[in-house]
C-alpha cells in the first residue's frame, strides 16, 4: 500500500494513504503530487509538504480572503501572490464589488494541474473576466509593478524553496509600496505552535513598515500542530478593530455564501493566545 509521509518536520509529521495517485511530476520549480485519500479526498503536495486538500481547504481560503475584504469595506483591486490551486481566487471573485483581481503564481503547471485534478478549488474562477493571471516570481512582481492594490493576499508555501522569497523584508517592503492608502496585507504564516520562529521573523520584518502588525488564526486540520496564523499588516489601525456590527452588515450585504467564515469568527480570530502575543512582543490583544 502506497503512503505519503509529509516531510515538513524532522521528528513529527502526518501520513496519508494514497488510494489513487493522480499526478506526480517535477515541474520547473518543485515536485508536484496530487493523490486521492479516502478521508481528505484529493490532496496536493509540493516538495513533500501538503498544500491543500478537498476536505478542509475552505477554512484556509475563506479566512485569508474574507477577513481583509470585510475589514476594508470597499476594496476594488486585489493582488493574490501564489494560490495556484485557485481556492483563494474562488473566494475573491465571490465579491461582486471587486473590479480587478491580479494573481501572480510562479508555477504555471500548478495552476493547470489543479484545474484538472482539483476543479472544485477554483470552480471556474480563472475564467472570471476581472481576473488577470501572471506567471512570475511574486517578489519580482511586487518590486517592479506600478499598480496599486487595496488588498494583497500572500497565499504561499512555507518559507522553503520557491516560497522563501515572499517571507523576506524585501517582499513586505515592496508590498507596502503597492498598497493604496487604507490597504491591507495578509499572508499565511504557518502553525505557530510548531513554527514560532516563522511568526517572530514575520512580525519583526512587518513592524517597521506598518503602523499595525498583528496575526489572526484558524484551525485547519491539514496543517497539523494547532492553530494556523495569518499575518495582518496595515497603516489604518482601526481596520483590525472594525466593529462586529459593521462586519455583520457588510457580510449580509455581500450575499456571499461561506462554509467557515462568519462575522463572529472574524471578530474572534484576532484574539491570540498569550504565548503567541509574547512571541511578537505584545502583552495583550489590544482590544479597547
Amino acid at each position: 500500500m502506497n503512503k505519503f509521509a509529509e516531510t515538513l518536520y524532522d521528528s513529527y509529521g502526518q501520513e496519508f494513504r494514497i488510494d489513487e495517485l493522480l499526478f506526480e511530476s517535477k515541474t520547473e520549480h518543485q515536485q508536484l503530487v496530487i493523490f486521492h485519500n479516502a478521508a481528505f479526498r484529493r490532496v496536493m503536495a509540493l516538495d513533500g509538504i501538503v498544500q491543500t486538500t478537498e476536505k478542509d481547504e475552505f477554512i484556509y481560503h475563506e479566512m485569508l480572503t474574507h477577513v481583509p475584504v470585510f475589514a476594508h469595506g470597499n476594496p476594488k483591486n486585489i493582488l493574490i501572490v501564489g494560490g495556484g490551486d485557485g481556492g483563494m481566487l474562488r473566494e475573491v471573485v465571490k465579491h461582486q464589488t471587486i473590479t480587478r483581481i491580479t494573481q501572480v503564481e510562479i508555477d504555471g503547471q500548478v495552476i493547470e494541474m489543479c484545474k484538472k485534478y482539483l476543479p472544485g478549488h477554483s470552480q471556474g474562477a480563472f475564467d472570471d473576466p476581472r481576473v488577470n493571471i501572471i506567471i512570475d516570481d511574486g517578489l519580482n512582481f511586487v518590486i517592479n509593478t506600478k499598480e496599486k492594490f487595496d488588498i494583497i493576499i500572500s497565499d504561499s508555501t512555507d518559507p522553503i524553496g520557491p516560497g522563501k522569497a515572499i517571507f523576506t523584508a524585501d517582499f513586505y517592503s515592496a508590498c507596502k509600496k503597492c498598497l493604496n492608502q487604507g490597504g491591507i496585507l495578509v499572508t499565511q504564516n504557518g502553525v505557530p505552535f510548531m513554527q514560532i520562529d516563522e511568526v517572530k521573523t514575520t512580525a519583526a520584518r512587518l513592524a517597521p513598515l506598518f503602523k499595525d502588525c498583528h496575526f489572526y488564526g484558524a484551525s485547519v486540520p491539514t496543517y497539523i500542530g494547532g492553530m494556523m496564523a495569518f499575518a495582518w499588516a496595515a497603516d489604518d489601525v482601526n481596520l483590525r478593530h472594525t466593529g462586529i456590527d459593521v462586519i455583520r452588515e457588510r457580510y449580509k450585504t455581500s450575499r456571499i455564501k461561506t462554509r467557515y467564515y462568519n462575522p463572529e469568527i472574524h471578530f474572534c480570530s484576532f484574539a491570540l493566545p498569550q504565548y503567541l502575543l509574547e512571541a511578537i512582543g505584545k502583552t495583550d490583544n489590544e482590544y479597547n
